[in-house]
């Protein structure tokens, strides 16, 4: 159990294993926990530092106050925490949010990226007629049923007013961001600065990133790869977990 502090953030992390660093990255509101099979496999040759995003799980604050510039924010507090423990470059690799914090460390600070590997990530946010920022927004109190179990887990973990307000937080920050210079752009603002080897996994019915998108995101970034799970959503690993923890083994052990 350690904690990295970087200016507004305090940030969890669990280093396990021995071998060439990897920073595993969970989603939006998630812990480092929910990714244990995945963790517990890399740590038989790697060394692992799993990270809680600031504001999600253990980090802090909580309830937080999601700027524009928050994935940018966190991106650079992680490659501030590669670099506090010495690992640069590691390996990144990330799901959903994790996964774009890893793709924006790839493209803003390319010196602690020695791979980088996502799922649920597209460089990008795309919600082109607002559904997925109304679901987010009224989450807690008006969950549509696809989502009653994110909602219902949310609300377990953090308590009903703090979920309320970091997902309604978040919806300020997405929409700034996507009505923002970069249309929305992540990592895919800066793809040309993305010099190491990236992979791009989608579930082949991902509502937040799907294949097309992921597809678009890979032909942007200079030698990337794409790769759909078929039958899966967003939550590969869920759904998916040999096939990913696969997946990704062979990815490092090629690059």
């Amino acid at each position: 159990m350690s904690w990295f502090e970087h200016g507004t953030s305090r940030i969890y992390y669990e280093e396990r294993g021995a071998g060439d660093p990897v920073l595993l990255l969970p989603g939006w509101s998630q812990s480092a926990e929910e990714l244990a099979a995945l963790r517990d496999a890399l740590a038989a040759g790697y060394r692992i530092i799993a990270a809680d995003l600031p504001g999600s799980g253990r980090s802090q604050p909580q309830p937080r106050a999601y700027a524009a510039t928050y994935y940018a924010d966190d991106a650079a507090a992680f490659a501030a925490l590669l670099r506090h423990l010495g690992v640069v470059p590691a390996h990144l690799v990330g799901f959903s949010d994790g996964g774009e914090v890893a793709l924006l460390m790839g493209a803003l600070s390319p010196d602690v990226a020695r791979s980088v590997a996502t799922w649920g990530a597209a460089g990008k946010l795309s919600d082109p007629d607002g559904h997925l920022r109304q679901g987010m927004y009224h989450l807690v109190d008006h969950p549509i049923p696809p989502m009653q179990g994110f909602r219902d887990h949310l609300v377990a973990t953090y308590g009903e007013a703090n979920a309320r307000a970091m997902s309604q937080s978040l919806v300020g920050a997405m929409t700034a961001i996507l009505e923002g210079a970069s249309g929305g752009e992540l990592a895919l603002a800066s793809a040309d600065q993305i010099t190491c080897p990236v992979l791009l996994i989608t579930g082949e019915h991902d509502f937040f990133a799907p294949p097309a998108l992921v597809t678009q995101a890979a032909a942007r970034i200079r030698g990337a790869e794409a790769m759909t799970a078929d039958g899966a959503e967003h939550d590969v690993q869920n759904s998916h977990p040999d096939w990913l923890t696969h997946t990704i083994l062979d990815w490092l052990g090629r690059h």
